[in-house]
């Protein structure tokens, strides 16, 4: 898996951080979320790196596939804390609004 950088929201560098894969999703790395080894908590922020259910403290619950692309991973530093999910790209017109925001 090949990444390529889009942003990040952090202060004197690391996390949390967006990249674009070449397999048409991204890749978000963050904070570990306690009983979701697939997922990881993000700031609101971050998304507006993203192309074109909120915790109650300005952070979004992410959940996706782990991360374990060894190619992909050595493109990174993660500290132990965290983690790295893959998430699909949903483009407008993919799905139904709605249905693309469970709850909603």
């Amino acid at each position: 898996m090949q990444l390529t950088f889009l942003g990040k929201d952090t202060q004197g560098g690391g996390s949390p951080t967006l990249f674009a894969t070449d397999r048409d999703t991204y890749v978000l790395q963050d904070w570990r979320v306690p009983g979701r080894e697939a997922g990881v908590e993000i700031p609101m922020s971050l998304l507006e790196y993203a192309e074109a259910n909120t915790t109650g403290h300005g952070t979004y619950v992410v959940s996706g596939a782990a991360v374990r692309d060894a190619q992909a991973l050595a493109q990174m530093d993660v500290p132990g804390h965290e983690t790295c999910i893959e998430v699909g790209k949903v483009r407008e017109g993919d799905v139904d609004d709605t249905a693309a925001r469970p709850g909603v």
